[in-house]
């Protein structure tokens, strides 16, 4: 099983790479942003099982691409937490060059999220444009640098704010029926969308709720046994997981757009949230989180997963992902287009193969 996974992310990111040559093309171009971020991600990750120098060199190509020699990042938005993402890239090239240039973008990356605006119960905004609104997405954005910067820098307070975000959506954003997390929250009950009693908005998105658990495994990681959160987090991730595992469609073996609404008109199977449950249940094996007597239902997911997707000679294309949306409507997220090998489906199917690799 193994060979086969770690074959079938080789193929893929060879595919990526022979579809954008030059890594600096990949869109939104010559932006620092989540969407290159998560793909690359994925890449780094298997780059890592594999040794396949070629897929650092990409790597370190596009993020070369944008910072300068005195470390200035060329163009990114420092109002939203999804131009943060990418920053997570840095670690292993500065780890592997020492090149200042890095360590440089990072700390400007870092210094942002020192003063970054909160809602009145200490939630992160996901954008300037959307105060006091926490989304899902956010902690995949901001969580797993703040958890690995406080391991790089030794400033603790950062693995704090991270596990505290997790906390604070949980609290907040949890469909107590389901067990699922609904995918905003406006603490200010103001926006349209908000549920005037509650403030949260009306539907569980698939790729937002496996933001948030692939997002806790990354911020457990750098954890350490004595952290006052830590049992927190492990509770949160176990229990979210166990619902996820509910709402798994019994033939497809794969997850739909709007996870709890299967049997809905129109509703439809979703990649990039299946990849992402599977990578966290995965990962949790992995970690000890979960029973390795889950092993067999991750492989039975991934093969799934594979079987769902394109094959076009050697080359991989990964369908039925959602583009990006914004907080919908059951309609609205039902009526999102989809596009094949989108970055968002792409770096979430790398992601689950390197963690699917690392239990086989």
């Amino acid at each position: 099983m193994k060979e086969k996974v770690l074959d079938t992310a080789r193929r893929l990111c060879d595919t990526m790479m022979s579809n954008f040559k030059n890594a600096k093309d990949l869109p939104p171009e010559k932006l620092f942003h989540y969407h290159q971020g998560v793909f690359l991600s994925g890449m780094m990750n298997n780059y890592k099982l594999t040794g396949e120098e070629k897929y650092y060199d990409y790597i370190k190509a596009w993020v070369d691409s944008i910072i300068q020699e005195d470390g200035t990042i060329d163009t990114y938005d420092p109002t939203r937490l999804d131009d943060i993402q990418p920053g997570i890239l840095l670690f292993p090239l500065y780890e592997r060059t020492k090149d200042e240039k890095y360590k440089i973008a990072l700390g400007t990356l870092i210094d942002i999220l020192r003063t970054w605006k909160k809602n009145n119960a200490g939630g992160f905004w996901h954008k300037d444009m959307h105060p006091n609104q926490m989304w899902l997405d956010s902690l995949y954005m901001g969580g797993p640098i703040q958890a690995e910067y406080a391991v790089f820098s030794g400033e603790t307070k950062f693995l704090d704010e991270a596990a505290e975000q997790a906390v604070i959506m949980y609290e907040n954003m949890l469909d107590a029926k389901t067990g699922l997390m609904f995918h905003a929250w406006d603490e200010s009950k103001e926006v349209e969308w908000a549920d005037p009693a509650t403030g949260l908005s009306p539907e569980v998105w698939g790729r937002a709720q496996g933001w948030y658990v692939v997002a806790i495994l990354d911020i457990l990681q750098f954890m350490p046994d004595n952290h006052p959160r830590r049992e927190k987090l492990i509770e949160i991730e176990k229990a979210v997981l166990a619902s996820i595992i509910k709402y798994r469609d019994a033939q497809k073996r794969m997850w739909y757009q709007v996870i709890d609404k299967g049997d809905c008109a129109g509703n439809w199977i979703e990649t990039s949230c299946s990849c992402l449950f599977t990578a966290a249940i995965a990962k949790a094996i992995y970690m000890g989180i979960l029973d390795k007597s889950y092993t067999d239902y991750v492989n039975e997911c991934f093969d799934a997963i594979y079987d769902s997707v394109e094959k076009k000679g050697d080359e991989i294309y990964v369908n039925k992902v959602c583009v990006g949306t914004g907080v919908k409507d059951y309609q609205g997220y039902i009526e999102r287009p989809t596009v094949a090998n989108d970055l968002h489906g792409v770096g979430a199917f790398l992601l689950m193969c390197a963690e699917v690799a690392r239990i086989n």
